[in-house]
């Protein structure tokens, strides 16, 4: 990732931060990451508590564990409290040390990428949901980064079920997924990975999003009392029987009650100080509504779904990724609003501001310029 860019984007999310608190609010922003591996040796198994152990002495606020399908992990935020700068950091630091603590173990490849192809093999019997047939078709494997987002007040308490507040914040992520699609697609073959189902009869095998689409399933989810399978949020085992059986729990969703953005893919490229920024952009527009008490009257009742780009670029009359965000001035102008307001409320109220989110917009497009070729 390009030192320059990193450096002013842990500037802006700083700013955004400090915003968010003068207005009496903290950000929760986690991270869910998926990849996989492959050995020369095909039947080699990973030691993941050795790599946990490995990820705690790096102080890196995450741990691994194995994910669905054969050679695929998931790298999974812990939950200790940290800004949503150190988040970020977390993940930087996670996507440069994991080929090495995959290597420590004779790993020779580690695939950070939105899809690996021919990953695993298998069909789902007709009619199930985790029965496998005998057809040993190829299943190419789609790989995520998702953002889990929530808002809590100066109490400690999270926002997300109080006002409208989550609809509205998720509606705010809603419409500007499409033009800031760059941020969480970086890549070419990201695209690809949204095509899976259809392209390649993938449907029932896998669970990954196609468009922009909310509710509880959709790829921006708002998650309150039922997450993305239906199943009942925040269930906490209260007695157990003498199998240790749970026969007794209650649900307290209100406190894990967040939005889940689906949508980017697992890339080399994937910058998390870019798309928490994205995000910290959408919780200060949500929180003026709430301050405002109109969470409401301000989020639709229906969203339809919004098609995804098809490419980086544009194809025939269809705009690229690079062209929705270089068009689209949502992102640039509300962080130089934010970077004005907080000059407004220091000692530097006649000083102009610097622009940074415009500053910011530009430096991501640059590495998508295309290089001159002087004859």
């Amino acid at each position: 990732m390009p030192k320059m860019l990193n450096s002013l984007a842990k500037s802006v999310i700083l700013l955004l931060q400090n915003h968010i608190s003068r207005l009496g609010y903290t950000p929760v922003i986690h991270f869910e990451w998926e990849g996989c591996y492959r050995s020369h040796n095909g039947s080699k198994a990973v030691n993941f508590s050795q790599i946990n152990q490995r990820l705690q002495q790096m102080d890196i606020g995450g741990k691994l564990i194995p994910e669905y399908w054969a050679h695929q992990w998931e790298y999974v935020s812990l939950f200790n409290g940290q800004s949503p700068l150190m988040e970020a950091e977390y993940l930087t630091q996670a996507m440069t040390c994991l080929p090495k603590l995959f290597a420590e173990q004779g790993i020779e490849q580690t695939l950070i990428k939105p899809v690996v192809w021919a990953g695993d093999k298998g069909k789902l019997a007709q009619g199930c949901e985790n029965i496998f047939s005998d057809d040993g078709r190829a299943v190419h494997i789609p790989n995520a980064i998702q953002m889990n987002i929530s808002v809590n007040n100066a109490l400690g308490k999270n926002i997300v079920t109080d006002g409208g507040f989550g609809e509205y914040l998720q509606y705010c992520f809603l419409r500007s997924s499409l033009a800031c699609s760059l941020l969480y697609l970086p890549e070419e073959e990201a695209f690809e990975r949204f095509a899976l189902k259809s392209k390649y009869g993938l449907a029932d095998e896998l669970c990954s999003p196609s468009d922009i689409s909310g509710g509880h399933q959709g790829s921006v989810a708002l998650y309150k009392k039922y997450g993305k399978h239906n199943q009942s949020m925040g269930e906490t085992p209260l007695v157990y029987d003498h199998l240790h059986q749970v026969i007794v729990s209650e649900h307290l969703w209100q406190q894990t009650a967040r939005i889940e953005h689906r949508l980017g893919a697992s890339s080399v490229f994937y910058n998390p100080y870019i798309n928490v920024i994205y995000a910290l952009v959408n919780i200060i527009d949500a929180l003026q509504a709430y301050k405002e008490t109109s969470c409401q009257a301000l989020t639709p009742e229906v969203f339809e779904p919004i098609a995804l780009p098809l490419s980086l670029y544009c194809q025939q009359d269809a705009p690229g990724a690079i062209t929705l965000f270089a068009q689209d001035n949502w992102f640039a102008d509300a962080i130089d609003k934010v970077e004005q307001s907080e000059m407004q409320s220091s000692d530097n109220s006649q000083q102009p501001g610097s622009m940074v989110g415009t500053r910011l917009k530009s430096a991501i497009l640059d590495r998508y310029q295309r290089p001159k070729i002087i004859i």
